[in-house]
């Protein structure tokens, strides 16, 4: 069985998960790795989900506020080993869920062109690219993306 934690980034999970994430996307990334690290760092969020299976961390994810009516998706990570069995979706829907019951109306997130499964499960659960917002604007190796969420609550686990 899939357990859920909500948490902040102070979790020593969610810091063991990001750690791998950085170092995939250092990989991926790159040239432009330390351009988008200046936005991915911990300290402002404060609204984390871990994913557990036997405590075993499969996943995380995090959102924080973009604007008043609008939440970023930050940190996004599966675990290779927790790949392909619909963890990510977990994640995703329930911060989603998290923003909605914080009266949030939408989610917006940025991620690189390159990630193509990324690209493909934000299409997956109904996300719209939209044009590059923020820091990403002009930036060619980014793709953003917004969903609506307003009495989007679902997802039993």
């Amino acid at each position: 069985m899939v357990i859920k934690l909500r948490t902040n980034a102070q979790n020593k999970d969610f810091i063991q998960l990001v750690r791998q994430l950085d170092s995939g996307l250092k990989i991926t990334d790159g040239d432009d790795h330390s351009f988008y690290d200046q936005y991915n760092q911990l300290e402002e969020i404060n609204h984390v989900v871990v994913f557990y299976k036997d405590k075993i961390a499969l996943g995380c994810g995090a959102i924080k506020p973009y604007n008043s009516t609008t939440m970023e998706i930050k940190r996004m990570f599966t675990s290779p080993a927790s790949r392909g069995k619909g963890i990510a979706t977990m994640i995703l829907s329930e911060l989603e869920n998290w923003a909605t019951e914080l009266a949030f109306e939408k989610c917006i997130l940025e991620t690189g062109a390159h990630m193509l499964e990324a690209v493909g499960l934000y299409h997956k659960n109904g996300y719209s690219l939209i044009p590059n917002y923020g820091p990403y604007i002009g930036v060619q190796t980014s793709k953003c993306f917004e969903k609506e969420i307003v009495g989007n609550l679902n997802g039993e686990y």
